[in-house]
C-alpha cells in the first residue's frame, strides 16, 4: 500500500501534469489564432524584411549625389581644377551652373540644389599670389543636416587640392539661407507640424469602420437612410478636425515656445495641412474599410507608418536615397508636406511653389478617397 506522502506526491504530480497540458493547449490555441489569417501571417514577416531594407538604404548620413549649383566667378585654371574635383566626387552632382550671384537665392528656393558653391572672382589671383582663395558655400538651412555635411566635404576637398598643388588652402566660407545660425530646431520643428498629426489621423481613420463593425453598430448604419458618400464624409470629418487641432497646437509651440520665426503666411501653412490631412484620412479610411477587424486595421496602419516617416525625409534627405527609393517617395504625401511646410514657414514660398510642391499629395488624396469609397461600398 502507498503511504500518505506517496499519495500526496502523486496527486501533485498529476495536477502539475494537467496544468502543463492545459497551458500547452492554450499556447497552441493562441498561436493558431495569431497565424490563422493570411494577413496576420504576412504582417509578422513582411514588415520586418521591409524595415530592414529601408533602414539599410535610408538611415545613413553618407553623402551620395548631393545636388549642387556652381557659380564660378573666377573662370581660371585654378578654379576649373577645384570644380573638376567636385564634379569627380561621387558625393556631389551638379544640377545647375549659375551665371551671376543674383541666381543663388533662386537656385536654393526652387529646392533643386541643397548647396551652392560660389568661387570668388579673385580665386585664381589669390592662389597665384600665395594667398588663400575664397570659396563661399551657400546652404539651404531648411535641410541643414546633409547640407552642412556637404560643406564639410567641400572644405576637405579644397584643403586636399591645395596640399597637392603646394598652394595656400582656399578659405571656405559657409552661409546658411533661411536658418542663419544653423539651429537644428528650425529644421526639425516645422516638419513636426505635419508628421506628428499624421500619426493620430491615420490611426483614428483606420479604426473608424472596423470599430463600427466589431461593436455591431455598422449594421445599424446600413439600414439608416444614409448614402455611401455621406457615410464616408462623416468618417473623414472627425480625424481631419483632430489632425488640424494637433497641427495647430504644434504650430503654436513652434512659434511661441521655441520662438522659431515665422517668415511665411499662416494661410499657406494651413493650405498645406488641409491637402495633406485629406490624403492621409483617405488612406486611413481605405485601410479601415478593407480590414475585417480593428486589430488588422491597426497593424496595417502601423506597418505603413514607419516607411512613410522614413521615406518622407524628416531626418534623412530624399536626395541622398537611391534612385529607386526616390521614385517610391512620390507615393508618400509626407515627403511633399514636409517640403511645403518648411518652405512656407521658413522661406515664405509663393502659392505657385506651394501648389507645385504639393501636387503628388493632391494626387494621393484623389486616389485614396475613391479607393476608400470603393471598399466602403463593397462592405455594404
Amino acid at each position: 500500500m502507498q503511504t500518505g506522502e506517496e499519495i500526496r506526491s502523486a496527486d501533485r504530480g498529476g495536477r502539475s501534469s494537467a496544468a502543463g497540458t492545459r497551458l500547452r493547449a492554450l499556447i497552441v490555441k493562441e498561436l493558431a489564432a495569431t497565424l490563422k489569417e493570411r494577413t496576420s501571417r504576412m504582417i509578422l514577416v513582411a514588415p520586418i524584411i521591409l524595415y530592414v531594407i529601408l533602414f539599410g538604404y535610408i538611415a545613413t548620413f553618407n553623402l551620395n549625389h548631393v545636388p549642387y549649383a556652381l557659380l564660378d566667378l573666377s573662370r581660371t585654371q585654378a578654379s576649373a581644377e577645384f570644380v573638376r574635383r567636385i564634379d569627380q566626387s561621387p558625393a556631389f552632382e551638379r544640377v545647375e551652373t549659375l551665371s551671376s550671384a543674383a541666381d543663388i537665392s533662386r537656385a536654393v528656393e526652387e529646392g533643386r540644389s541643397l548647396v551652392v558653391v560660389a568661387v570668388d572672382a579673385d580665386f585664381g589671383r589669390d592662389l597665384a599670389d600665395g594667398r588663400p582663395g575664397r570659396v563661399q558655400v551657400i546652404i539651404d538651412g531648411r535641410n541643414s543636416t546633409t547640407a552642412q555635411l556637404a560643406a564639410g566635404y567641400l572644405s576637405v576637398m579644397a584643403q586636399d587640392a591645395a596640399a597637392r598643388s603646394g598652394a595656400a588652402p582656399p578659405l571656405v566660407v559657409i552661409r546658411f539661407l533661411y536658418n542663419p545660425n544653423n539651429i537644428t530646431q528650425w529644421f526639425i520643428m516645422p516638419g513636426l507640424i505635419v508628421m506628428l498629426s499624421m500619426l493620430q489621423v491615420i490611426v483614428l481613420s483606420s479604426l473608424s469602420v472596423a470599430r463600427e463593425r466589431e461593436q455591431g453598430t455598422f449594421e445599424q448604419l446600413l439600414v439608416a437612410p444614409f448614402t455611401v458618400n455621406e457615410l464616408v464624409v462623416s468618417k473623414m470629418i472627425v480625424p481631419a478636425a483632430i489632425g488640424i487641432f494637433q497641427s495647430t497646437l504644434i504650430f503654436a509651440i513652434d512659434v511661441w515656445w521655441f520662438e522659431i520665426p515665422l517668415a511665411g503666411s499662416v494661410l499657406k501653412i494651413y493650405a498645406v495641412l488641409v491637402i495633406f490631412i485629406i490624403s492621409i484620412v483617405g488612406l486611413g479610411l481605405a485601410i479601415s474599410a478593407f480590414s475585417r477587424t480593428m486589430q488588422q486595421a491597426l497593424l496595417t496602419a502601423f506597418v505603413l507608418l514607419v516607411p512613410m516617416v522614413l521615406l518622407g525625409g524628416l531626418f534623412t534627405p530624399v536626395e541622398n536615397m537611391p534612385r529607386w527609393l526616390q521614385l517610391l517617395t512620390y507615393a508618400d504625401p509626407l515627403r511633399f508636406a514636409l517640403l511645403a511646410v518648411r518652405r512656407a514657414y521658413l522661406a515664405d514660398a509663393g502659392w505657385g511653389e506651394i501648389l507645385l510642391t504639393m501636387w503628388p499629395a493632391m494626387a494621393a488624396a484623389a486616389a485614396s478617397l475613391p479607393l476608400a469609397r470603393h471598399y466602403f461600398a463593397r462592405r455594404i
